[in-house]
């Protein structure tokens, strides 16, 4: 068996976090853990609308009340108990975020990133949450500062690998092969 990979991305909204991640279920049979997954397990069970901003209000809600690092601690257990060779994680936002993945030998912080305008066209095309596709410039923008946007940033700065997402998916495809290959050396 080889050595397991926990590869955390971190970026803005609409960076390619998703396309990095799905390349690498395809590709490499990666398995994947995402924050908003125990929001929208939360969402659905209470019968409330998936939108951006009610995943926002209950990370907030459940972060303020039990701790800022509950969801780190939440996902970083199902991700020791991941058997897999290769783990993807997305939606890492805060520095709570990663506090125990850090602790994780296999655990590599990715940064990924594009060009603001690439980035608000890719929101309106995929139409992820409700609403997405109505969605103007300045609403866009306004999501990049709501609380659980503001602290990308300085977690983005953390990371040792960084890939640029604003050319074609292939380009993006072949970084993230060579990102792979270092990463199992």
């Amino acid at each position: 068996m080889t050595q397991k990979i926990i590869i955390g991305l971190v970026g803005p909204i609409a960076s390619g976090k998703g396309e990095v991640k799905a390349y690498l279920q395809k590709n490499y049979s990666a398995t994947e853990h995402r924050f908003s997954t125990m929001l929208r397990d939360v969402l659905d069970r209470m019968h409330i609308e998936q939108s951006r901003k009610n995943m926002q209000d209950v990370s907030t809600i459940l972060r303020q009340r039990f701790g800022e690092d509950l969801l780190a601690k939440v996902l970083t257990e199902d991700v020791k108990n991941d058997n897999h060779e290769l783990i993807v994680i997305d939606g890492i936002r805060r520095m709570a975020d990663i506090i125990y993945l850090t602790e994780l030998p296999e655990f590599h912080l990715v940064s990924i990133d594009a060009d603001e305008e690439i980035r608000y066209q890719r929101v309106l095309s995929r139409n992820e949450n409700a609403g997405d596709s109505e969605k103007s410039f300045a609403d866009f923008q306004k999501d990049a500062q709501a609380e659980t946007e503001l602290t990308i940033p300085e977690v983005m700065g953390t990371a040792k690998e960084k890939l640029q997402n604003n050319g074609k998916i292939e380009e993006l495809h072949a970084n993230i092969d060579k990102l792979l290959g270092s990463l199992r050396r």
